[in-house]
């Protein structure tokens, strides 16, 4: 059992924007600014300009009573808008429009893996608000000379999802932010790649003592960061005496500190009313037609990958860990099946797929799929994954060369060309492989070929030899890498060894 020494408590109050809406939250202002010049997309109502009155967009609710279900949440019968005042240059209206009392959703839980196995993290409340606009700070916050606004993000929706404090280390409240990020995307509601998307505010407290909060950190790697300092910072008052006060603190992600900003606001300093311009909402009666709509989750995948497929817990849950790849995995099973008229074994694909290919891009920090405009394209495609996968499974390939292929595709721009097989294509993905394997000579070599690179490997490492005839047995795995050497990886290392045991008698 997790003893948690220092006694950490951690909570996270997550602000996800709904940016995957045509428009913001109060007016019809499109949300897709991200590649637009600053304050291109703004109107009297999201620059709260006088007169202006703002109309909900019926899209957020449902979306935030969607994630609110997914989230095992109660959707609450009434909710209701509130004006939450606080002057800050990127609030144009002196006040940001928000709920308070009657949040749409609240009372669920997520279960994450914590230290000590499963850990149930309480959802305390879900509750939409509109963004405020962005600052542009010239060098670091606390040292820049100047500040620039952009009011594009102004009144874009947002769904602000707090936690209780049931997280004990930074390494689990980023588990729970991935865990997060992974049910919204599953749900369609957001685009996490985004600047802006996912923004996390995180409180935590040692030993029973006061709470810091941490705003505005932008990365699940930010926020175990800053976490991480938090704790050390915290302990070393305690330590000298002092006493942790309540405030507000910025993170440096460049010198990866924490900073004071100002002392902790209580909910009486904001001085909430309910929302004069906006009529309260009934929606539970929303709710059991939206969770008709609800998609497979993430969890439920997870037990279904391993149900239907036979592969390990580690390997659904890491597959599944991603909505990309869950779908590219079940997507190269279907595509197999429809070019080679047989199923593809799903064990041995989750086994390149997982443990090799999305292994190969998190070392090289690259992601499945990039973006060309509005278009998003797969690193490697499909057709490629199921070509060397048919290669290798009708041993026309040896594994080690199978890892090259891959590579180089990897290692290409793109995942190797713009090309991508269709149906019509004069060429196919298979001939594709089969070209670069044959370029690089490294097509399988069997019979006289491997015969003759073990014989020329015996005669060549007589020490090797006699070590191996002296009771070495590693003195083996020398002369079976000797003979890959000479046939360039192309034989089979297992039937070379077992040539080589012939001949070594």
């Amino acid at each position: 059992m997790y003893e948690n020494p220092d006694g950490v408590m951690i909570g996270l109050e997550v602000h996800v924007q709904l940016n995957k809406l045509k428009t913001k939250i109060f007016c019809g202002c499109a949300t897709d600014y991200h590649k637009d010049p600053p304050n291109s997309h703004v109107c009297p109502v999201c620059l709260g300009l006088p007169g202006s009155l703002p109309v909900i967009n019926k899209k957020a609710v449902e979306a935030a009573i969607k994630v609110g279900l997914a989230l095992n949440c109660r959707i609450e019968e009434y909710t209701q808008f509130y004006r939450k005042n606080y002057y800050y240059p990127d609030l144009p209206k002196g006040f940001q429009i928000s709920q308070y009392d009657f949040p749409i959703a609240s009372k669920g839980q997520i279960i994450i893996e914590g230290e000590d196995g499963e850990l149930i993290v309480r959802i305390t409340r879900a509750h939409l608000e509109e963004d405020p606009g962005r600052l542009v700070h010239e060098g670091t916050i606390d040292r820049s000379k100047y500040t620039l606004i952009d009011y594009n993000r102004s009144g874009m929706a947002l769904l602000e999802i707090v936690s209780d404090p049931d997280l004990r280390s930074p390494k689990e409240a980023r588990r729970y932010l991935d865990k997060l990020r992974n049910i919204l995307e599953y749900l369609d509601v957001f685009d996490g790649d985004l600047e802006g998307a996912l923004r996390v505010d995180a409180n935590i407290s040692i030993m029973g003592g006061q709470r810091a909060e941490i705003k505005n950190i932008s990365s699940h790697k930010g926020a175990e960061r800053a976490l991480l300092f938090e704790i050390v910072r915290q302990k070393n008052v305690v330590r000298r005496g002092g006493v942790v006060v309540q405030e507000t603190r910025h993170f440096d992600e460049a010198r990866e500190i924490t900073l004071s900003m100002r002392t902790k606001e209580e909910a009486h300093d904001y001085r909430y009313f309910p929302e004069p311009d906006l009529m309260p909402l009934k929606v539970s009666g929303w709710a059991p037609e939206i969770k008709e709509t609800l998609p497979e989750l993430p969890d439920a995948r997870r037990m279904r990958f391993i149900k239907q497929y036979g592969i390990t817990d580690d390997q659904a849950k890491s597959l599944t860990g991603e909505l990309v790849w869950a779908d590219y995995y079940e997507q190269v099973l279907k595509i197999y099946e429809n070019e080679y008229g047989e199923k593809l074994d799903p064990k041995f694909a989750a086994a390149w797929i997982n443990d090799y290919l999305k292994g190969e891009m998190n070392y090289r920090g690259s992601t499945l799929t990039y973006a060309v405009g509005k278009v998003s394209h797969h690193l490697i495609w499909h057709e490629y994954t199921v070509a060397i996968l048919g290669l290798l499974k009708h041993e026309k390939i040896t594994d080690d060369n199978a890892v090259i292929i891959f590579r180089n595709l990897l290692d290409s721009p793109r995942g190797g060309s713009d090309w991508r097989p269709v149906k019509k294509a004069a060429d196919s993905a298979e001939n594709y492989v089969m070209r670069i394997l044959e370029e690089k000579g490294l097509l399988k070599v069997e019979g006289d070929i491997v015969e003759t690179a073990a014989f020329e490997a015996i005669n060549e490492n007589p020490q090797a030899v006699a070590d191996y005839k002296a009771g070495k047995e590693k003195a083996l795995n020398s002369l079976v890498g000797a003979v890959m050497k000479k046939t360039k990886g192309g034989a089979d290392a297992r039937k070379v060894r077992e040539i080589l045991l012939v001949k070594l008698g």
